[in-house]
């Protein structure tokens, strides 16, 4: 069993014996950040001292003794440090369980909770409009936010994937008007779709000389395009939710009508309004334009009333670009007042990714046509480094991606470093089966052998990785698993140097162990890398 569960148990039955009723899930438990200050630290006696009324350290000692004197498993000593810290230092024992345990569980097993209790969530992500190739700006929320659908699964939610396709209103007549004018040979409207793709679309488009099934048919082609693209990154959608659909179902008139029925809709200047400043939003929005056009904004919440009152999902995350922060406010008011708690609606922005290559950063527009394809992108460096690099922060923070360092196959690239570390890890496999060296029961091989300060470190991570995967998924994090694989992959390069496996000069006990840490660690990389959607090379 992991340490944390066991430690907590201890420290809730020496409390009790104290006279204290602490659950043991209560108790608060973290790593120190200094080796030195032990392998864990309670802070219980702090939290508890107001209540008893009495000083934190005098209970922080009380607790320390009830500790020494019916100890957890491995339980090297105990020191009180500070205002009334406790401290717990192990042996390597534990760690040793560690391994036992990943190597146990596996890849299907290990880091795998039911913290999501099974909640129904949809995300929805990309739904960039299909008016042209899908741009690196896109790809990078997305790989991003596939990620977090990866983690939230393994964490016990069940993740309902959707991109919902904008494929009517304005942007669907311009793209029409430029496809058509390209045809001609005539010049592209200010306002049309400049790039080169339109001209390509134009040589193969055989239908009317009307605005919205030319724009219609250059949206199917693109989106078509647009699917191909992200499946190259492993991005795979349960449903692409026409916008077009839902305003010919009817479902954004009975939406507004609903509205209208609580007293937030009317009509102004020819056009429908939700009267969202009655909700406290700084404006009223406009549904339904004055030319009949229903706005995104109405789209939107019908689409919303989809999700929580028809299809019933349990919560719905939005990832949007940080150039819609603006309707956040409005789409969560609406939310609300068709009933639905807001709380059950998480909008996520992803902020702008730049490229610099040889020193120069650009900046990237569809309707200029000179935005950054994320083909291009994928051809370049490949879907691995496409996919992990936007995983190295958190979506709400701006990102530039050094294209230059990117291609470098050296140790100064991340995602070689951390690719490097699994093909260092099949290597040493291949060489054991060369070799004719069999791996003994995990049962039959002794791991306390296992103290050399490398091999503890590498046993340090693989224990952190339960925990980690459950933080990103309650934070909807991913980066924090990408942080966790670097760590992992620079305690293995580290291994790999310093604790040969199968040299000659290395004792067969020792060898059988250190094989079971190499296959512990090669669990744990994997479930790190599927979780961001890498690939595990076997040779680099």
């Amino acid at each position: 069993m992991a340490a944390r569960p066991v430690i907590a148990a201890a420290v809730s039955r020496a409390l009790s014996a104290m006279g204290i009723d602490v659950d043991a899930a209560s108790v608060h438990l973290e790593r120190p950040a200094r080796r030195d200050h032990g392998d864990w630290s309670t802070n219980t006696a702090l939290v508890n001292a107001k209540a008893l009324g009495r000083p934190p350290r005098q209970i922080a000692e009380e607790l320390a003794e009830h500790l020494r004197t019916d100890p957890p498993p491995h339980l090297a000593s105990v020191e009180v440090a500070g205002p009334g810290f406790v401290n717990l230092h192990l042996t390597p024992g534990w760690l040793h369980d560690t391994l036992a345990e990943v190597v146990g569980e596996g890849e299907e097993g290990y880091a795998r909770s039911d913290i999501g209790a099974g909640e129904k969530v949809q995300i929805e992500f990309i739904s960039a409009n299909p008016t042209g190739p899908v741009h690196v700006g896109n790809g990078w929320w997305g790989a991003y936010t596939d990620a977090m659908g990866r983690v939230m699964t393994r964490c016990g939610w069940q993740v309902h994937r959707e991109y919902y396709v904008n494929d009517t209103g304005g942007q669907i007549r311009a793209l029409g008007e430029s496809l058509l004018a390209r045809r001609r040979g005539d010049a592209v409207p200010e306002e049309g779709y400049q790039g080169e793709y339109v001209a390509e679309l134009a040589t193969d488009y055989d239908g009317p000389e009307e605005l919205e099934a030319a724009g219609r048919w250059a949206a199917q082609r693109i989106l078509d395009n647009i699917r191909t693209t992200l499946a190259r990154l492993g991005m795979i959608f349960d449903e692409w939710y026409s916008q077009a659909s839902v305003e010919e179902s009817g479902a954004v008139r009975e939406t507004i009508e609903l509205l209208k029925s609580k007293g937030l809709v009317d009509e102004e200047d020819g056009a429908v309004w939700f009267r969202s400043s009655r909700l406290g939003d700084n404006r009223d929005r406009v549904l339904v334009k004055s030319n009949g056009d229903a706005t995104y904004l109405a789209g939107d919440l019908a689409y919303h009333r989809d999700k929580f009152l028809v299809r019933h999902f349990d919560r719905v995350i939005d990832v949007f670009g940080a150039d819609h922060a603006g309707q956040v406010k409005s789409l969560t008011l609406g939310v609300q007042a068709m009933g639905v708690d807001p709380g059950r609606l998480e909008v996520k922005l992803g902020q702008m990714v730049s490229l610099v290559q040889g020193g120069q950063t650009g900046r990237m527009s569809r309707r200029a046509g000179n935005f950054v394809a994320l083909d291009e992108l994928i051809d370049d460096i490949g879907a691995d480094a496409t996919r992990l690099l936007s995983l190295m922060s958190s979506l709400d923070q701006a990102a530039v991606l050094d294209l230059d360092l990117v291609r470098s196959q050296s140790m100064e690239n991340p995602v070689y470093y951390v690719q490097y570390a699994h093909a260092r890890i099949a290597s040493i496999e291949r060489r054991r089966v060369e070799r004719g060296i069999d791996r003994r029961p995990l049962g039959d091989v002794d791991l306390s052998l296992l103290v050399h300060d490398r091999e503890l470190e590498l046993l340090r991570s693989l224990e952190e990785l339960p925990d980690v995967v459950a933080e990103a998924g309650r934070d909807r994090a991913p980066h924090k698993v990408t942080a966790w694989v670097r760590t992992l992959a620079g305690t293995f390069h580290g291994f790999y140097h310093d604790c040969p496996v199968l040299a000659e000069t290395v004792a067969d006990d020792l060898t059988q162990a250190r094989l079971w840490l190499v296959e512990a660690a090669r669990v744990g990389l994997a479930i790190g890398l599927d979780i961001l959607g890498v690939s595990a090379p076997d040779s680099m």
